[in-house]
């Protein structure tokens, strides 16, 4: 089955191209009346947009419309659909590469899925495809908010620069949505020289649930670590996911591994809030590596469709880092996973 959809119980489609008319998705599953507005899908889709401090010049107001699903500021119950039209799109700088393979970028795996590839700023293999994904985490936080469920995603590394401290409250005071002050300043100045360098630099993001109660999660394919995985690794610029220790689990004994359990609750959180599949009721915790984007000026070799070949160079108006704009997508991957999991459980309840 093509794979433009995600969820059971919450399930999205999404839909449209980095420099088509519209990028678009639609909901099924939604809940009936629940609180809703284009102003509460607008404030996360502001979060990713371009055009702000450190990131693409390309200049979109990615403004909402609801098509379908709401009246009255509520959901109806029946599918939610959603657009946002792009308004500033300039395909003339892919012109003189749309023969050619940009290394890094998903134009050579396309080509050979389709026979055919939209050059345009790479179709739906583009990053601008995830903005979609956006305004369907806005819907699905409206699910959580039933339950009480706050998802934080900020960034902890970027261009070998890590965050020393967490404090959630400087998350939205800076562009990058970085959690460490210090090490914001020091992420600014990279990504400033990294630029003038014609290259891209990666990063990671760190995600936290709180207030998610013990048992969502289905056995045994299910799991909802494995869920949150492919929710993440579903992003383009994702290469890696872990979650609570992750892989420093392997250098580590069972004694040291294990979250002993007190009565009031687990002593440490190695598990990152889920155990056998299942949260635990304690704090979710996952992390996504991101690659630097491949789209550079930086000339690289590649080959053309015919196999011959060549160098790249790519212009025109990119990013030097996924972060911060991918920091809103991996928050509402989360969110959807979460969403879908907490109506089956009460499937089950």
């Amino acid at each position: 089955m093509p794979g433009n959809s995600f969820g059971q119980a919450f399930r999205v489609t999404t839909f449209g191209e980095s420099h088509g008319v519209a990028l678009g998705v639609i909901i099924d599953g939604c809940p009936p009346r629940l609180p809703l507005t284009t102003e509460d899908i607008q404030r996360e889709l502001d979060k990713r947009r371009p055009g702000r401090k450190l990131t693409t010049p390309r200049k979109e107001p990615d403004k909402v419309e609801i098509l379908s699903g709401v009246f009255e500021a509520q959901t109806t119950g029946t599918p939610i659909a959603m657009v946002i039209y792009n308004r500033d799109v300039d395909s003339s700088k892919y012109e003189a590469i749309k023969d050619v393979f940009r290394p890094g970028h998903g134009d050579f795996t396309y080509w050979h899925k389709y026979g055919i590839r939209d050059w345009r700023g790479g179709g739906r293999s583009s990053g601008r495809e995830t903005v979609a994904r956006v305004a369907a985490g806005a819907v699905a936080q409206k699910v959580l908010d039933t339950v009480g469920i706050k998802v934080y995603a900020y960034t902890v590394a970027l261009g070998g620069i890590y965050a020393r401290e967490c404090d959630l409250g400087f998350i939205e005071q800076n562009s990058l949505f970085c959690c460490d002050k210090e090490a914001y300043e020091k992420m600014a100045e990279r990504i400033l020289e990294v630029r003038k360098q014609g290259d891209s630099v990666g990063g990671i993001v760190e995600v936290r649930v709180k207030n998610c109660p013990p048992g969502l999660g289905e056995p045994v394919f299910d799991k909802l670590d494995a869920e949150l995985a492919k929710a993440l690794m579903s992003i383009g610029a994702v290469k890696g996911v872990e979650i609570g220790a992750g892989f420093k689990v392997a250098d580590m004994l069972g004694s040291e591994c294990n979250d002993e359990i007190a009565p009031g609750g687990f002593v440490t959180n190695n598990a990152g809030g889920i155990l056998a599949g299942i949260s635990n009721g304690d704090e979710i915790i996952v992390r996504a590596a991101i690659k630097p984007i491949p789209s550079i000026e930086k000339e690289q070799r590649t080959i053309t469709k015919d196999g011959t070949s060549t160098t790249i160079s790519v212009k025109g108006r990119h990013d030097i880092a996924a972060i911060p704009r991918i920091v809103p997508v991996c928050a509402a991957m989360v969110r959807l996973v979460l969403a879908d999991h907490l109506l089956r459980q009460r499937m089950i309840g």
